[in-house]
């Protein structure tokens, strides 16, 4: 194992903490005393304000283009130059942050710069254009197939031969913590149509993990497989609520369109890919009997990412009575079938172009486990087999007043870099 390095701040020494100074993810808060948001990075329980940073001299070691990014309210700027620009400000934070003799250190606008995260909301990192969600996970897709087609092949004839996706709603991705309201929407009872109009009953949360954009493409040019992740700044957790019953009445024969509109609630901090590379791991592996990839989604150099997950929920009598949030699955973003790269890759193939700021999704994140069932309509198997909490009640999909929690963490070899939280709690619907 390579000696680590060491932070001067203190709590970012704490081996069970999510921001290390070999994690360093970006993201945009809002703090008392500025007007605008700022762009930060957690390190410890502390938070540093770039802008601040840039404008008191801190950063000298960047180039007046990059340093100037730091001056938005969002990191689209700065995640549209690229990998080699984000990984230039990594090399000069990690220098600011270690450094016994770091002026920030002993300066006395060192409180000014270094906030406490208690202090500050956290807000959107990025001004989002476009939102696409995929269904890249395997286990996740043939659960559903087994539920709604026991007769046939769990799997559509398509879905091994490219991720499929729809386009989502980015203008209601949110940041964690935000409430999320119950929709109201069309369904229909077991006897079938017609339909009726009032709140969602059964309301889901998904496990996933998206991805932002950073370099753009031109239209009309496909991202060669090779080259997808030169386009990716980093990742974050996400919850892709879901309404059940309103999807299943409204997806034939176009897919998702309401029961997925109302609310996506992602993690605040962007965790790069720099940070990330010690857990890259090989590609999926693809299975004897598999259909073989077509040449422009596959690479021998592609990766997937051993980022460990967890799903929580804490019901409002939980809150009131002081019990943790209480764990009901766990799953890892290695088992997904189809992998960054290969969802860039397809995306642009036909020549759609992709903005910095656009964020991708994973789709529901599943194992081969029940435990590692990333949504309820799995976990519960479509309310058959509901799951208990600490309080003594039961659930099938979520109740008014639940928050459920996502977690994800990555570590080996003594290093631990987590995502920070996705949160949101269920208010009820309107009327």
């Amino acid at each position: 194992m390579n000696e680590r390095t060491r932070s001067w701040i203190e709590s970012a020494g704490d081996p069970d903490g999510d921001f290390p100074i070999e994690n360093l993810p970006l993201g945009v808060f809002e703090r008392d005393d500025a007007e605008a948001p700022r762009i930060g990075v957690p390190i410890g329980e502390q938070v540093l304000d770039l802008r601040e940073a840039w404008e008191n001299g801190f950063l000298g070691g960047l180039s007046g283009s990059l340093g100037r990014t730091l001056e938005a309210s969002s990191l689209n700027d700065l995640a549209s130059l690229g990998r080699s620009a984000s990984g230039e400000l990594r090399g000069v934070l990690t220098t600011l942050l270690s450094d016994e003799s770091s002026p920030l250190r002993t300066s006395d606008q060192r409180d000014r710069i270094l906030l406490p995260a208690s202090a500050i909301d956290s807000c959107l990192p990025f001004s989002i254009g476009d939102y696409t969600d995929f269904y890249a996970s395997e286990n996740h897709a043939t659960n559903v197939g087994r539920m709604f087609r026991p007769d046939g092949d769990p799997l559509l004839p398509n879905w091994k031969h490219l991720p499929v996706g729809y386009h989502g709603r980015a203008s209601s991705v949110v940041e964690s913590g935000r409430p999320i309201r119950r929709p109201s929407g069309q369904t229909v009872g077991p006897d079938g149509p017609p339909p009726k109009h009032g709140p969602c009953r059964l309301l889901d949360y998904e496990l996933e993990v998206g991805f932002f954009l950073g370099r753009s493409s031109e239209l009309g040019t496909p991202i060669p497989i090779e080259q997808a992740l030169d386009h990716v700044f980093g990742l974050v957790l996400v919850n892709d609520w879901s309404a059940r019953d309103i999807q299943k009445w409204e997806y034939q024969p176009l897919g998702p369109f309401n029961a997925k509109n109302f609310g996506t609630t992602i993690s605040p901090w962007v965790v790069t890919l720099d940070a990330l590379e010690p857990f890259m791991v090989a590609g999926p592996p693809r299975k004897a009997d598999d259909p073989a990839t077509l040449p422009y989604l596959t690479s021998d150099q592609d990766v997937a990412i051993d980022l460990e997950l967890e799903v929580l929920i804490q019901s409002a009598d939980m809150r009131t009575r002081g019990m943790a949030p209480h764990r009901i699955s766990i799953g890892n973003y290695r088992d997904m079938y189809w992998t960054i790269a290969q969802m860039v890759a397809h995306h642009t193939s036909t020549g759609c172009d992709l903005r910095s700021g656009d964020m991708m999704a994973s789709g529901t994140v599943s194992g081969p486990d029940e435990e590692n069932r990333g949504c309820l309509l799995e976990r519960t198997w479509r309310g058959e087999n509901p799951i208990s909490l600490p309080d003594g009640t039961e659930r099938r999909f979520l109740l008014d007043g639940d928050e459920v929690v996502i977690r994800g963490w990555c570590r080996n070899d003594g290093l631990r870099i987590g995502f920070g939280e996705c949160r949101g709690i269920i208010t009820p619907a309107l009327g």
